[in-house]
């Protein structure tokens, strides 16, 4: 009996072998992760001027592996209330999500490239509200949304208004409608300042392209997609 239990007792020394070479592998390369997530992240708050760090996550396994070639297969970020900056960049995005293949990184977290990516900028109401100086909110049909125009003494009109996508990365309102409220001169002024001109969406990495645009039930989703996109500290639209 002396030989099977030697055997037995080689295999089990050669199997927790394995499994603990596996595990320090595992773990070695969770941190090979951990650190470019974090690099990630940090180029990505400095350039869009977020807050708080945006959660970065690096698929694939090995991470080792494809860090030693110098390109990750795949990351996903997502990032909050990138702010406004003036002008420049008149409208917050209150959630961005961003799906990037083949990223490669330089030396540092100074910049990072892209092989191709996608993205949706998820805008609130309230901020395009803001920015528009007309109150937003979904509308009744698909693609739709209502802006209702208050003025004081002269009283409030609401109107259905069709969204799209325009050239030059911007959110077009076209196709107004009257909803409810007696279209008087003083508030079609008002609507015709705030609806005429689309309203350019800035707060973006550069490189990316509006695609479509759609209005959800608390806010405008804005897809984009890119090629061969950089990333690098301040390399929002401008």
């Amino acid at each position: 009996m002396s030989p099977p239990t030697t055997t037995r007792r080689r295999l089990i020394i050669v199997a927790a072998s394995l499994v603990a070479l596996l595990t320090g592998a595992v773990a070695v390369d969770r941190i090979a992760a951990a650190r470019a997530e974090s690099r990630t992240a940090e180029a990505f708050q400095d350039g869009m001027g977020t807050a708080d760090r945006p959660s970065v996550h690096v698929s694939g396994f090995p991470v080792l592996t494809q860090l030693t070639e110098g390109r990750l297969n795949h990351v996903d970020l997502t990032a909050h209330d990138i702010p406004a900056n003036g002008t420049t960049r008149p409208l917050p995005v209150t959630k961005l999500t961003v799906g990037m293949d083949g990223l490669k990184t330089s030396g540092s977290a100074d910049e990072a490239h892209a092989r191709s990516v996608r993205a949706t900028a998820h805008l609130s109401y309230a901020d395009v509200s803001s920015a528009l100086g007309v109150e937003v909110s979904r509308g009744d049909e698909s693609g739709r949304v209502d802006a209702t125009a208050r003025v004081p003494l002269v009283g409030d009109v609401t109107v259905s208004v069709a969204v799209s996508a325009a050239s030059g990365d911007r959110i077009a309102f076209t196709d107004v409608r009257a909803e409810q409220g007696e279209l008087l001169p003083p508030l079609k002024s008002l609507l015709d300042r705030a609806l005429d001109e689309p309203i350019p969406l800035r707060n973006v990495p550069a490189g990316l392209h509006l695609r479509s645009v759609t209005a959800t039930e608390d806010g405008i989703d804005a897809r984009f997609t890119g090629r061969s996109v950089t990333f690098r500290p301040e390399s929002s639209s401008a």
